[in-house]
């Protein structure tokens, strides 16, 4: 899968089916693990050796984890040489959050304060 079709697909506003099939594709450890690493990395991404080394995750499962992210539309993959280069959709993620926030406070100024720490 190639970083620009992935982005160009998140263009139309986010089906329910494609906030469930992400919601349940983060709804494992392994994979919000592997997602939220991909986001700390940035846009240039990750190679799977250094994911499954960061994570101790077995190539194999990786794989998987890394299969099930990409179908919902929140991880895409480049090569790069003989390495695929894993990077968290940032489109992808931004279509669900904004799924999930498209009717906050009734259309109004967001009524829900920031926390203080």
């Amino acid at each position: 899968m190639e970083n620009e079709n992935s982005i160009a697909a998140q263009a139309e506003p986010l089906t329910s089916t494609a906030a469930i099939a992400a919601l349940a594709a983060l709804a494992q450890e392994s994979r919000l693990a592997v997602f939220r690493l991909l986001v700390q990395a940035g846009p240039e991404g990750m190679a799977a050796t250094k994911i499954a080394e960061a994570l101790a995750i077995a190539p194999s499962s990786l794989s998987f984890h890394l299969k099930e992210l990409a179908h919902a539309n929140l991880v895409t993959a480049s090569k790069a040489g003989r390495s695929i280069i894993y990077a968290a959709n940032y489109a992808g993620m931004n279509g669900l959050l904004a799924f999930l926030t498209e009717n906050c406070c009734a259309g109004a100024p967001c009524c829900v304060n920031e926390p203080t720490n």
